[in-house]
Order: structure tokens, then sequence, then C-alpha cells
């Protein structure tokens, strides 16, 4: 029944895609993170500057995203970001890059309602100590911040791992591409279907109960 899967790395495919999920991960909780920060400044150009980027790529999709990074920095302006590598390999890097300026429009959203969770009491009697707004934000409420939407981060990573799909459209060997190779060559359509839903499920379902049960622990009581 299965031995149509003997051809095909399977589990390549879907290490490819944990691999994108994670440094795409770390890259948007960086970059939400500082956006999140310029969005709460005091300085209305970086504010500006914060809700522009927000709402620009939020309401962009991310095919286009995606599809940009490779032919509009690969092919017109030659960013590969790093020397050498083949042609997946650059599209790998150019993918993660992608995945992460578009999630971190959604990382900056959920920090800055963590960021609104804090007291205003707190910041303010930060700064009458004489606190920086970089100090105030970086040891007092980006902590409690952090605490309090662990879930919403949560589910901001389980939406990056499906968006990885989107990888696909650039060459990347991530699960999508090897389901749309296996289709277009074996009869078992369903099977198939179901063989590469379970993955996503055995990739998500985890993620959201442990994170879950973080978002419990480490909540924040009011």
């Amino acid at each position: 029944m299965f031995d149509f899967l003997e051809g095909y790395d399977l589990l390549g495919a879907f290490w490819v895609t944990v691999q994108l999920t994670v440094f795409s991960g770390i890259g948007a909780l960086v970059w939400g993170t500082i956006l999140a920060a310029m969005r709460v400044s005091p300085v209305p150009l970086m504010r500006g500057f914060g809700a522009a980027y927000v709402n620009l790529v939020r309401n962009t999709p991310l095919t286009v995203i995606i599809v940009f990074t490779s032919l509009g920095l690969a092919d017109i302006f030659s960013v590969t970001l790093g020397a050498g590598g083949d042609f997946e390999t650059q599209n790998f890097r150019l993918a993660v890059l992608g995945l992460a300026a578009y999630t971190a429009a959604f990382v900056c959203e959920a920090v800055r309602s963590g960021i609104n969770t804090v007291p205003v009491g707190q910041a303010e009697a930060a700064r009458a100590i004489g606190l920086s707004f970089t100090q105030v934000l970086t040891n007092i409420v980006l902590p409690q911040a952090f605490r309090s939407v662990i879930g919403p981060l949560a589910n901001v990573l389980i939406a990056l791992t499906k968006n990885t799909t989107v990888a696909a459209a650039i060459g990347v060997g991530e699960a999508a591409l090897l389901m749309k190779e296996m289709i277009e060559t074996e009869a078992q359509l369903l099977l198939i279907a179901v063989i590469f839903a379970l993955g996503f499920m055995l990739l998500t379902l985890p993620t959201g109960l442990v994170l879950g049960w973080f978002s419990k622990r480490l909540a924040v009581k009011r």
C-alpha cells in the first residue's frame, strides 16, 4: 500500500519544512520585536515606519513576497544571502528571509498587544527614577509582555509552519513541493493528501500543546 513512497525522501522534505519554520521563526521574532518597539516608541518617525511596515506587509500576499525575494532580490539585485551554494540553497535562504519578513508583522502586533497589557504606572515609575525608554522596554515591559503573549505567538508559529508551503513557489524542496511531484506522478491522490496532512498535524499539534502549557505556566498574574 505504501510501496510508492520508497522513491521519495518524505522525511527529508519535512525536515526542510522544519528548518524553514525554525530559521524563519527566529528571524521573525527578532524583527517583530524590534518593530513592536518602534510602534510604541516616542519618536514619531519610528512609529510611522513600524505602522507602515505592518500594514503594508500584512496586506500583501505571502506568495508575492516569496516570489519577490527570488525574482527581485536574487535575479535583479543579485542578492543571495551568502557566498556560494547551489540554486536550492540560495532559494532556501531567500525563502527564510521572505517568511521572516512576512511573519514579523504578525509577531509585532502580538508583542505590541502584550506591551499594552503592562500597567502604565510601571513604565512611569521606571522613567521617574531615570531609566531611558530602551531600559524601560527591555528590563520591565518586554519580559512581562512576552509572558502574556505566548499563546498568540504559538498561533503565529503554527501559521508559519503551514505558510512554509509557499516556498515551493521558488523551488525549495520542502513538503509541499514533494507533494506536488507525487500527485503528478502517482495515482494514490487521497492517500498522498492524508499522509501530508498527518505530517503537518504532527508538526503543528505538539507546538500548540507545548506552548499552550507554557502560556498557562508563565502567565502574568494581574
